[in-house]
């Protein structure tokens, strides 16, 4: 269960009121922020870029835009995508979304169908975001180790040390200084390319 500090927000794009009052019926006021409703897709993309949000609730048509194209830009993000589209046109929507990872119904839904959705993108959202901080930490992880390589090369060129005795001597400094070892090849990097 998520802490009053820890909700969910959602983001309502549509520009039918009535959409924005049946969510707020059904989403759990323990769990999420009461949903802001962006009548367009441009107003939705403005508060995008002040506020984060796990998830967006996509009505379309929108008077802009038809909606997907706000939807396609949505999904690199690590936030839960719900296109609602009427019947007519739920084929080519679904066709067009599904390859971006955005989940698509058709209207009208139901109460159950639509917490059921909810919930599904929440935790859609909350996968995303553990695996970006994974990424991200991985990221910095092959960094490390390219800095330290580096480090070493240049150890081993200017010094004439094996790669053992660069290795040994940057985790030496680093053991030093209390730094890590990113941080002491750092230094031997400055150092010798000054």
């Amino acid at each position: 269960m998520l802490t009053a500090e820890k909700k969910n927000n959602v983001l309502i794009v549509s520009s039918d009121d009535k959409l924005r009052s049946f969510f707020v019926q059904i989403l759990p006021p323990r769990e999420y922020e009461i949903p802001p409703t962006a009548k367009s897709a441009g107003e939705a993309r403005r508060r995008l870029i002040s506020q984060q949000y796990n998830i967006v609730i996509i009505n379309t048509p929108l008077p802009d835009e038809t909606g997907l194209e706000l939807a396609e830009d949505l999904s690199d993000r690590s936030l839960g995508v719900l296109a609602i589209a009427d019947i007519q046109s739920f084929d080519q929507v679904c066709h067009t979304l599904e390859d971006f990872g955005v989940l698509t119904v058709t209207k009208p839904l139901s109460r159950q169908q639509a917490y059921t959705y909810i919930k599904l993108l929440t935790a859609f959202s909350a996968r995303l975001t553990k695996m970006e901080k994974e990424n991200k930490s991985l990221q910095e992880k092959v960094m490390d180790i390219r800095i330290v390589d580096r480090a070493k090369w240049i150890l081993i060129k200017n010094e004439g040390m094996t790669e053992e005795e660069a290795h040994h001597l940057i985790e030496h400094n680093a053991m030093e200084n209390r730094e890590s070892r990113r941080k002491a090849a750092e230094e031997i990097i400055r150092k010798y390319e000054e």
